[in-house]
């Protein structure tokens, strides 16, 4: 236990509980990071192969292939694309509607991110004034016996914090504008798709009977 918890003192006694915040916050993103990896990778983000082959042939026409290659498919999107292969074109806003609460689920924990990325570095900026106000506060205390070292290792101890915001927000903004891209894809696929699935080609030019 020791061996865990004197580096989480060490570093408070060098950088004060903002560093130990920062740490804490690394550590949430690498869990988020990996938990949103496994959910997109368990809704099948990105792997829409067989939707797509289920789209293009409902709008050729092909009902029976469509159908056909929707059953292979395992994207979380399914659900939606049978409802729009069932629906009239006056149920677009509802088959949105079903696209934007699976959206949503996939959204969660994004916003944190976006935070995280946002907050570090002020983190890092306010740990860096209280360090330098206990470097110029001990520069004070010294009087006239002023030791150029003691402010020198005020200051690097307290640009210490802006360097671990810096690191812990760069790393997350990237990550989040990832996810982010991500979520712009499938907003248009599934924009696509249901658009396709409404108003098909194929049933626009087929010919019409007496």
């Amino acid at each position: 236990m020791n061996a865990v918890l004197d580096p989480l003192r060490q570093f408070a006694d060098l950088g004060g509980p903002v560093i130990l915040i920062l740490a804490a916050a690394s550590v949430f993103v690498l869990a988020v990071t990996l938990y949103k990896l496994w959910q997109f990778r368990t809704a099948g983000v990105g792997r829409h192969k067989a939707l797509r082959q289920a789209v293009a042939a409902w709008d050729r026409g092909d009902q029976s292939a469509a159908l056909a290659a929707l059953e292979t498919s395992r994207s979380y999107l399914v659900p939606v694309v049978e409802m729009a292969f069932a629906a009239t074109g006056r149920q677009g806003d509802r088959l949105v509607s079903e696209a934007e609460s699976r959206f949503a689920r996939l959204e969660r924990g994004l916003r944190t991110l976006e935070n995280i990325a946002q907050l570090a570095p002020l983190l890092g900026l306010f740990g860096t004034v209280l360090g330098m106000i206990e470097a110029f506060q001990a520069l004070q205390s010294a009087g006239s016996q002023v030791d150029p070292s003691i402010l020198a290792g005020g200051i690097w101890v307290a640009l210490m914090t802006t360097a671990a915001g810096l690191a812990v927000a760069m790393p997350t903004s990237l990550i989040h504008s990832w996810f982010e891209a991500r979520m712009d894809g499938e907003r248009g696929l599934a924009d696509l798709a249901i658009q396709t699935s409404l108003h098909p080609q194929g049933r626009q030019n087929a010919p019409i009977h007496a």
